[in-house]
């Protein structure tokens, strides 16, 4: 089992997240999704949504007032009452009616003054606040971070902690390389973070680093390496430290000083070659990670014809068999195979026979 228990309580990955969220959308039941900062908990409610083509709004309690859930009083004339006029913030109907779902997201819940979390009680338990109803193809999911995590919260009333479906998430290394190489993240941090799986997330609520490593700030790293040739060396270290921390930032800088001196990966795919001299493992894992993109790209960017596709796919399969050790072999087959599902027909490969008949078997138990 996949699942971890840390301070009593269950912790879950975000792919574990994801299949959580979605039965909970089928019975819209609202989900609270707890973790610490940086794990990527409103990029998972992100990504659910687009996957389900809905629309997601993303509201930030923390910023809201009372009002902004329930509405402001005002003097109706045709009634000779006082009346409330909906917040706009919330979804109408006729919004509700572009999409197949919306996903109405209370991020920094518990970020929020308790005044504010009261005033969704009724909001999140039964879909409706004063006159205001929630149309039928909403769904709700909060998330905060934990109170061991030192950022401001105030503690969940618990009859609105009832209200809730509670997922605690925790920073995994598999789920993150397989959004990682999904989303095209620089080849050099997912090859850095495949070595060093343990410097993708040093949180540590009792250090008084301001700049730490959380799969959120090796995004940022990323970035900054896609637009690196407007940037001197100097200043791209600096905003690295000011990512990850300074420890981290020379470890990485390290490793990308030695991943410079591999081959192209293009040359590889093309054939033109065929062994690796520089053995720096962590270089290699880059590496891997450059020909899966490299594969990849060819087929969806460049377009090559299925001859030359498979050509390149069989001169990567026989690079990494002939330099690679067995964990580097498998992570780049399953990266092209299962990450990407790239069409690759093994009759139309030389040598997809040996590469079967030695690492097949640890690519099944890999799983998806």
């Amino acid at each position: 089992m996949a699942y971890s228990v840390v301070s009593d309580n269950l912790t879950v990955t975000s792919v574990q997240a994801r299949k959580a969220m979605l039965k909970a959308f089928k019975s819209k039941r609202p989900l609270f999704l707890w973790g610490p900062p940086g794990i990527g908990k409103s990029e998972v409610v992100a990504e659910v949504t687009a996957e389900l083509g809905g629309h997601m709004i993303d509201l930030r309690m923390a910023q809201m007032e009372p009002t902004d859930i329930r509405g402001i009083p005002y003097f109706n004339k045709d009634l000779n009452k006082m009346d409330w006029a909906s917040p706009v913030d919330l979804p109408d109907e006729e919004l509700a009616s572009q999409y197949p779902i919306v996903v109405l997201f209370l991020d920094e819940m518990n970020s929020a003054s308790p005044a504010v979390q009261a005033a969704g009680y009724q909001l999140i338990l039964n879909r409706r606040v004063g006159k205001y109803v929630l149309p039928d193809n909403v769904v709700i999911v909060a998330a905060g971070n934990r109170d061991s995590d030192k950022g401001v919260t105030y503690r969940m009333p618990m009859p609105l902690a009832n209200r809730f479906i509670h997922l605690e998430m925790r920073a995994d290394f598999t789920s993150w390389q397989t959004w990682a190489v999904k989303n095209n993240i620089h080849k050099d941090v997912v090859g850095y973070l495949s070595f060093a799986k343990q410097d993708m997330y040093d949180f540590d609520s009792k250090s008084s680093s301001r700049a730490f490593a959380t799969p959120r700030s090796w995004c940022f790293v990323s970035d900054l390496l896609n637009d690196e040739a407007n940037m001197d060396t100097d200043t791209q270290f600096n905003l690295i430290a000011g990512a990850v921390g300074e420890g981290l930032a020379v470890k990485f800088a390290a490793h990308r000083k030695t991943s410079g001196k591999m081959p192209d990966p293009a040359d590889i795919l093309s054939g033109k070659v065929t062994t690796l001299s520089v053995k720096e493992i962590s270089a290699m894992y880059s590496l891997t990670i450059s020909m899966c993109y490299e594969l990849k790209d060819a087929l969806e960017v460049q377009k090559v014809n299925n001859k030359k596709f498979h050509e390149m796919a069989d001169n990567f399969f026989t690079y990494i068999m002939a330099n690679f050790e067995t964990e580097l072999v498998v992570m780049g087959a399953k990266i092209a195979l299962k990450t990407y599902k790239l069409p690759i027909e093994p009759s139309q490969l030389k040598h997809f026979d040996e590469f079967h008949k030695k690492y097949g078997k640890y690519i099944v138990d890999a799983g998806n």
